[in-house]
């Protein structure tokens, strides 16, 4: 039977288990330090995986998990629909997530502990707790034994934290017909709210921006060569020199702003709600806007090169032949030859780009239908509520699913956040918290999203 408005006690038991589980999974430690080593990143993915299946399972549903390596599963489960014709849709999560050093957090990083109303812990927003919502919404369905109007595919990924190339690129490229039926996709970093004056009243008005364009990625490393030496002997053929030359002039190159579709489609919904106005020579001074998604939304002005590694040497005294950096690049959408071209310029001759991974942009339509049923599962949530399109600055596995699959990709995982709370900053950083009732609020709100898609 189709989905029905739930009961009292059966929303309140989905919103209960989207708390626990998440708590449960940031308990499960499942840091992710890329490679396919398992010295280095254990069976963390494998018992949060075990986890997700005995939820299901305890259910009556059938998970299927697949291996892209040994101890790399992903978790598909499918819900069939009302209507087996049209595209259906994924509610996709990665279980993995990035490392957290204890001695810099104020808590254990992956005690789930609770203060002030959130919980802390690694992957509380990136992204445990989105992937504690599908579940919870998943066993939902099956309790109740409601159909939605399409098929829908949960899956539980592994590895994205490490570009996907063991979860969803692996997924995507060898078994793509686990993905047989499916036209579109949620996910991460979409969905949660800003806050912003409302031109006529002045009173604070809930912005939910959806994330439907990311921008594309270039993972890699600088290798340069020189000549090795006695430290005590001058030498002019220093690797070390070499990169911290090429290291100089990518950090002093300034990339050009440039404003693409969703970019402006974000500035003008904030013009039309506040009243300010935008002007791309002053841009900056737009930015406080944004409120907690300021960083993420500079992040999508252009394209940008950051280094995140050094490694050279091996002793005090001699000069090593080579020294490495490792960098982390990312390109607006139809820059990557651009970008690629870029670093090879600036670069220098001594110092090789080495290319370990590319994850393609994304720029989904934003009048889709599947956006106007966002757009009223928040508004029925939370009335008055405005929904905005957004440009994501980072990555997520939609990149693998509309590359190699054809699925067009959002980000969509909504959370209802506090104004002051900067929540951008939050991934991949210290103290990573989640509020608790933004967790219930989130869980509502993709309920009414599967009824209605």
């Amino acid at each position: 039977m189709p989905i029905a408005v739930p009961t009292a006690d059966e929303l309140a038991l989905l919103q209960d288990e989207a708390v626990a589980f998440t708590r449960d999974l940031i308990r499960i430690d499942t840091t992710n330090f890329g490679g396919n080593d398992p010295a280095t990143w254990g069976r963390g993915e494998t018992e949060a995986a075990e986890y997700v299946v005995a939820k299901l399972r305890e259910v009556g549903l059938d998970p299927e998990v697949h291996e892209s390596a040994p101890g790399r599963p992903s978790v598909f489960v499918r819900v069939d629909g009302e209507d087996r014709e049209r595209g259906g849709l994924i509610l996709h999560g990665h279980l993995d997530v990035v490392p957290a050093r204890a001695e810099d957090w104020s808590v254990d990083p992956f005690g789930a502990e609770i203060h002030d109303g959130m919980i802390y812990g690694r992957g509380a927003v990136d992204m445990k707790d989105m992937v504690a919502m599908i579940l919870a919404l998943a066993r939902h369905l099956a309790r109740t034994g409601q159909r939605p109007p399409r098929d829908l595919l949960f899956v539980f990924f592994a590895d994205e934290e490490n570009g996907g190339v063991w979860g969803s690129e692996w997924m995507s490229r060898h078994r793509p017909e686990l993905f047989a039926g499916m036209s579109e996709a949620i996910s991460e970093v979409g969905g949660y709210s800003i806050t912003l004056p409302e031109k006529d009243t002045g009173e604070d008005v809930r912005a939910y921006l959806v994330q439907t364009a990311e921008k594309g990625l270039i993972w890699g490393r600088l290798r340069a060569t020189g000549r090795a030496g006695h430290g005590s002997v001058p030498n002019h053929e220093s690797a070390i020199v070499r990169l911290a030359q090429a290291i100089t002039a990518l950090d002093e190159h300034v990339f050009p702003f440039e404003f693409i579709a969703a970019v402006r489609a974000l500035f003008d919904g904030v013009t039309e709600i506040t009243g300010i106005g935008w002007d791309e020579e002053t841009i900056r001074e737009t930015l406080p806007l944004m409120g907690g998604a300021r960083q993420f939304v500079a992040g999508t002005l252009g394209d940008s090169v950051n280094l995140t590694m050094l490694e050279a040497g091996y002793k005090g005294n001699v000069i090593p032949q080579t020294a490495e950096a490792t960098f982390d690049a990312r390109f607006l959408p139809g820059h990557q030859d651009e970008l690629l071209a870029l670093l090879d310029e600036l670069t220098g001759e001594h110092v090789e780009v080495v290319i370990d991974h590319i994850g393609n942009s994304v720029d989904s339509p934003r009048d889709a239908p599947l956006v106007a049923t966002m757009t009223e599962s928040v508004q029925a949530e939370d009335p008055g509520a405005r929904v905005l399109p957004y440009c994501l600055s980072g990555g997520t596995d939609n990149k693998a699913l509309f590359r190699m699959l054809g699925i067009t990709g959002y980000g969509f995982a909504p959370l209802q956040l506090p104004k002051g709370l900067d929540f951008a900053p939050l991934f991949h950083g210290i103290d990573e918290r989640v509020p608790i009732e933004a967790v219930r609020f989130g869980a509502r709100v993709l309920l009414r999203l599967v009824r209605d898609c």
